[in-house]
């Protein structure tokens, strides 16, 4: 747990070269919306993580293993089998089924939504990462490549998912949705630690060919995120405890805009169920 902790304050401290302003005037508040609602929201992260973990261990997604639960929508775009070692191989093979399971829960209980059209290519993590180092990077980054990329792009997935659901449980009205998202948030933090683990064993390591090593990339990832959110810094309290995220800050992040408006990113069609439509509704 102590390293852990190291690891989250190192990467809060550790400066890249381009300064980020997470300063905003974007609205920070809940959303008004029923349970039914704020717990289908997160399929849209669900299925991105599903898809991305699948692939990358495996290659091949969702439609290959539970397709029903894709409710009609598209395949995602872009996305491969990781050239990753074997180990890291197994524990994202797990991550991938463990986010079938989530589906699965979510569906079973107030119903699913259409797999919106995801991106996940070589070129969307690229420019990701070229946003969030501040310049383009040479050669492009590829999160297929080798472990540490796959690593540094599923530090910038799960992450979103775990503060988005620390910050719905306080709005559910009934125990079962409480229950529901309760759990499924354990599961996300246990995803997030061994991620984070993983790569602290390589903190100070040269992420090649750049002359950036891995800490100054997730430093990097963390200030976008907070960056894009627009409502200041949401990683970790003086207390360790975890920050919380509203939808149109989390669409904020994974279409890589800084606006619930404008899909980009991750989602180039824009998410789905009546939350993310209701503010594409509106663009």
């Amino acid at each position: 747990m102590a390293s852990l902790y190291f690891f989250s304050a190192l990467l809060l401290t550790v400066l890249v070269s381009v300064p980020i302003n997470v300063s905003g005037s974007a609205y920070c508040g809940p959303v008004e919306a029923t349970d039914k609602d704020l717990v289908q929201f997160p399929l849209n992260l669900e299925f991105l993580e599903a898809e991305f973990f699948l692939s990358g261990a495996l290659g091949h997604g969702l439609d290959a293993i539970e397709p029903d639960f894709a409710g009609g929508g598209p395949p995602p775009i872009g996305a491969q089998k990781a050239n990753l070692d074997p180990v890291t191989r197994k524990i994202i093979e797990e991550f991938g089924y463990q986010e079938v399971g989530h589906l699965r829960a979510i569906i079973t209980a107030v119903g699913g939504i259409p797999r919106p059209l995801y991106d996940l290519s070589p070129e969307a993590f690229a420019q990701l990462f070229d946003k969030a180092v501040g310049y383009k990077l040479n050669p492009p980054f590829n999160p297929y490549s080798n472990t540490v990329n796959y690593l540094l792009a599923s530090y910038a997935i799960p992450y979103v998912g775990l503060v988005g659901y620390v910050g719905t449980i306080p709005y559910l009205t009934t125990y079962s949705s409480r229950a529901l998202v309760a759990s499924l948030l354990g599961v996300e933090s246990g995803q997030d630690a061994v991620i984070r683990t993983l790569l602290y064993e390589k903190a100070h390591e040269k992420v090649m060919p750049y002359n950036i090593t891995v800490a100054e990339f997730t430093n990097a990832i963390s200030f976008l995120r907070n960056k894009l959110a627009m409502c200041g810094v949401r990683d970790e309290d003086t207390n360790s405890r975890s920050y919380a995220r509203t939808q149109p800050q989390i669409l904020r992040i994974v279409y890589g805009t800084g606006s619930e408006y404008k899909p980009g990113g991750f989602l180039p069609r824009g998410g789905n169920g009546k939350i993310a439509r209701s503010f594409l509704d509106k663009a």
